[in-house]
């Protein structure tokens, strides 16, 4: 339901790259069909953004993250937008999690040349990817292919497979799909055979912690389920104080109850250290599709136990 409310434009903070500024817009669009209050983007450099090291260098996710985070608290924005998987665990003093919008597919995506799947690509095959996870999950699926440490936006490293550098790149479903690249994708990976990432596929907004009042308006486009599902692979995080250095997969999912797979993998992908699969009256958790779509799991086998969401 719209709620009317009048005010100034609020500003929104985000990062410059392409896909970050389709996602602001996306939320900007969604505040203003809600509230009635207008939003402008306000673009904010980080150093996730200018810094061509590898993330595990420069200090893991949070580093597209901490300048936005700095404008907020200087009062130069109002809000702020983040991939959520690009938070880094455990609470951030004078913010708060304002709203997590409706989730998008949170599972990864392969793209490979002429419609291949990881089943087609030979022995040896290049893939890219700047994620411990994704390439130690990589190497559990497939022992004989070479995992590449790349950066760059989405659009850049799809470019890495089209002109030939590499076989294939692992990015995220719904990245792809919100700067209209969905029809690169080649192979979709259910969490049973690849595990997303905490957070991937949702959106995080944040407001300073001292502006009830915001906070209370941004909940308007916050989705109850995908909020419950962002706490819970949060806290997977922060338990294990775990950063984008670790191969870490998390997925939580449901509506009246939340059922969650989480694993850590060894780098190599040769062991799984620990895989748990917990799940309200001992059902397994939901395979997800499109915009929180679900479907049964197939593959990783985990050990079930009860939670129940409050």
């Amino acid at each position: 339901m719209t709620v009317p409310i009048s005010g100034r434009t609020l500003r929104l903070g985000s990062r410059k790259s392409p896909m970050a500024i389709v996602q602001s817009e996306l939320v900007a669009a969604l505040i203003t069909e809600r509230t009635g209050r207008p939003v402008e983007i306000v673009g904010v450099t980080t150093l996730g953004d200018v810094s061509r090291a590898q993330l595990t260098q420069i200090g893991g996710t949070g580093v597209f993250v901490s300048a936005l985070r700095e404008a907020l608290l200087g009062g130069e924005v109002d809000l702020a937008v983040h991939s959520l998987k690009d938070l880094p665990a455990g609470a951030a003093p004078g913010i708060t999690l304002a709203a997590v919008p409706l989730r998008d597919d949170p599972r990864d995506a392969l793209v490979a040349r002429d419609g291949a799947k990881l089943a087609d690509l030979p022995a040896g095959a290049r893939i890219g990817t700047g994620s411990p996870r994704r390439a130690a999950q990589l190497l559990a699926l497939r022992g004989d292919l070479q995992t590449v440490p790349i950066r760059g936006n989405a659009g850049t490293r799809v470019r890495h497979v089209t002109d030939g550098e590499l076989d294939a790149v692992v990015l995220a479903a719904a990245g792809l799909a919100r700067i209209g690249q969905q029809n690169a994708i080649t192979q979709v990976f259910e969490p049973d055979e690849m595990l997303p990432a905490p957070g991937q596929g949702a959106l995080a907004v944040e407001c300073r912690a001292d502006d009830p009042g915001l906070a209370g308006l941004l909940a308007a486009v916050s989705d109850e389920a995908s909020m419950a599902a962002a706490i819970a692979e949060r806290s997977l995080l922060e338990a294990l104080a775990a950063g984008c250095s670790a191969p870490v997969g998390g997925y939580a999912a449901g509506t009246t109850q939340l059922a969650m797979r989480a694993a850590v993998l060894s780098p190599d992908g040769a062991r799984v250290l620990r895989a748990r699969q917990r799940a309200r009256g001992g059902r397994a958790p939901p395979r997800p599709g499109p915009r929180g779509g679900t479907a049964a799991p197939r593959r990783l086998r985990l050990h079930q136990q009860s939670e129940q969401r409050e």
